[in-house]
């Protein structure tokens, strides 16, 4: 670890709660993470400042949607001396982008995510790029009425170092600033408009996929994950 992220560990460490440390201290591998990232009720509020919650929020409010679960996994991260890192995955104007953390093991990179379907969700640490992992979700990402496919860029690894916890983990305001920030950052494109233009459409049978909802409206009742590692 550099003597520079070791100084952002300790300060982030220095803000939380007993509750919140009891929390991130068990989510010490990826696994444990994704785990309780998946027994967190999906946030499903359109209302201002109740989509971009700081870390404190989330536990609070217990639940999460794609850009607060990579907050809350790069937190994790930093917690245990990792680099926070989220990549964003741009899509289509007709479509929605989608947000997950990064890490690495062994040298190689992993994805960490939240999402209601059954695509777009964890990937192992066995990717030798952040290109090569990000390419992953392009089958996955379709328009559900037409199976036209959506994803257009990659971010660079966005590094949540250069906020001060007290902003994005224990803070009290939306985030909506570093989703912006998130979304102007330097993106690297994924496929040529001649390439786009030649594109097959998702099936009808690999639409229907994303029928299947891990949450709904209605809060479903509580389970345990493969970790036990319950939000609840």
């Amino acid at each position: 670890m550099s003597p520079t992220l070791h100084t952002y560990q300790k300060n982030l460490k220095s803000l939380l709660s007993p509750n919140e440390h009891s929390v991130l201290k068990k989510l010490n591998t990826s696994h444990h993470i994704q785990d309780y990232l998946e027994a967190l009720p999906h946030n499903f509020s359109k209302s201002a400042g109740e989509t971009c919650r700081s870390v404190r929020r989330i536990l609070q409010k217990k639940k999460a949607y794609c850009f607060e679960g990579a907050v809350f996994a790069a937190a994790s991260l930093a917690y245990h001396g990792q680099p926070p890192l989220l990549l964003d995955l741009q899509t289509t104007d007709d479509d929605q982008d989608h947000v997950v953390a990064l890490f690495k093991e062994n040298g190689l990179w992993g994805a960490l995510s939240k999402t209601n379907n059954p695509v777009l969700r964890y990937r192992d640490p066995i990717y030798k790029t952040v290109r090569e992992l990000a390419m992953t979700y392009f089958h996955e990402y379709f328009l559900y009425t037409s199976g036209i496919k959506t994803m257009r860029a990659y971010s660079r690894p966005f590094d949540l170092t250069k906020y001060a916890p007290e902003v994005w983990v224990t803070g009290e305001k939306s985030l909506d600033f570093i989703a912006e920030e998130l979304d102007a950052s330097p993106h690297l494109p994924v496929v040529s408009q001649k390439q786009i233009r030649n594109l097959r459409r998702a099936t009808t049978l690999e639409r229907k996929i994303l029928d299947l909802e891990e949450w709904t409206k209605q809060p479903k009742p509580k389970r345990p994950n493969s970790s036990g590692l319950s939000p609840f």
